[in-house]
């Protein structure tokens, strides 16, 4: 006799060590709200600048429709490597690899499987952003936390107590999500000086780096976010098109490094995600050329509104960079952040609970990622709410 059919025998037990989305859970409470104030989406408010989307549509009229090669097109791959030894000299001469992917998170997925395993450790921030736990669940390897409150600095001291015999690799970000922390100039050169003291791989996720409000001086001539790549090419190094250009749907990113990890990573795109939308990487070349201080100013002022209203009220780390803040529930309140978001989602503002970033609950994720008059109303409810 035939029996029941049962999908759920065939998920694996890596799978279901993966929970479901928190921010997705917060959608689901908001669901049935009107017009809500939406402090929670991480994307740019502005669309794809007109330049980055005339390419990409003269780029299918063309008929680049067709697979790219695995590595990524040439142009792109040649302006990307200008503007890496630009920035950083150092990486000159290096022999180190190139390779466009999906997005960065395609390239966070890509690293991880090549370079962590069954038996490995990977250290990350605590907070971090939401999907490192995740992949490194799905690498078969365990993920490690380093408590980074409340100033949120992932420094070689507070790292080096982690570190044992299987560590694998270190996840930094900056600027970072949640946070909007940036790393200083000191902690991306203790740290990139550690990962290589205990041959360890530095990952620097740097998706935000438009978005950096205190800058430093670059040999390129233009000030730039602190990094880790300064110091030395010995490390993987990523950025993407999503944030700064509002290229979240086009799916296009970038990794630097080692040849031989970038070699296999490569082979394994070609198995998996195949290679980045073809006329998306014709339109990355003009988004590398694309000035984009003046909406990166935007943003400085709308962090300015965040702190100037808040930081009385809630204990706040001034944001140096993305468009977020992540603010500490006021411990008069007696609340933990996810009932405190409980409490905004009914008074129509959606906001994030640290929860999801961290194995802590005492803070919350709001995104200025949203028009002025959108941000003053859903600050002007924080601001009651902490009464």
């Amino acid at each position: 006799m035939t029996q029941p059919f049962n999908a759920d025998r065939f998920i694996t037990d890596r799978l279901r060590a993966i929970d479901a989305s928190g921010i997705r859970k917060v959608f689901d409470l908001a669901a049935n709200l009107k017009d809500p104030v939406n402090l929670s989406i991480g994307q740019p408010d502005f669309d794809v600048p007109e330049p980055i989307k005339q390419a990409a549509i003269d780029a299918i009229e063309r008929g680049v429709n067709r697979y790219t090669v695995t590595q990524g097109l040439k142009e792109l791959q040649a302006k990307v490597n200008s503007q890496i030894e630009t920035e950083f000299p150092n990486w000159k001469g290096t022999g180190y690899g190139n390779l466009i992917t999906s997005g960065v998170s395609g390239g966070l997925l890509l690293a991880l499987l090549t370079c962590a395993g069954p038996g490995d450790e990977v250290i990350m921030a605590d907070p971090y952003f939401v999907m490192y736990r995740h992949l490194v669940t799905l690498a078969g390897a365990k993920a490690v936390y380093v408590d980074t409150y409340p100033d949120f600095q992932l420094t070689a001291a507070r790292l080096e107590a982690h570190i044992t015999p299987r560590t694998k690799m270190i996840l930094f970000n900056s600027p970072s999500n949640p946070t909007g922390v940036v790393a200083t100039e000191q902690v991306c050169k203790d740290v990139i000086a550690l990962a290589e003291k205990h041959n360890i791989l530095l990952l620097s996720d740097e998706i935000y780096d438009e978005f950096c409000y205190e800058k430093v001086a670059r040999p390129s001539g233009k000030p730039r976010c602190p990094s880790p790549a300064s110091y030395s090419p010995n490390l993987l190094f990523m950025r993407g098109f999503s944030k700064t250009y509002a290229m979240t749907g086009w799916r296009l990113g970038y990794t630097v490094g080692p040849k031989a990890i970038i070699e296999q990573m490569t082979k394994l795109q070609q198995y998996s995600f195949v290679c980045a939308p073809s006329m998306v990487q014709v339109a990355g070349v003009t988004a590398l050329d694309t000035d984009m201080d003046d909406y990166v100013e935007r943003y400085r002022q709308k962090r300015d509104m965040v702190v100037q209203k808040l930081g009385g009220v809630y204990n706040l780390a001034t944001p140096g960079g993305a468009f977020y803040a992540f603010p500490e529930v006021p411990k008069k309140l007696g609340l933990s952040a996810t009932k405190f978001c409980e409490k905004a989602i009914a008074n129509n503002l959606l906001i994030i609970p640290g929860s999801v970033f961290s194995n802590r609950d005492t803070h919350f994720r709001i995104s200025y990622a949203c028009d002025n008059q959108m941000l003053e109303r859903g600050l002007d409810i924080l601001l009651e709410l902490a009464k």
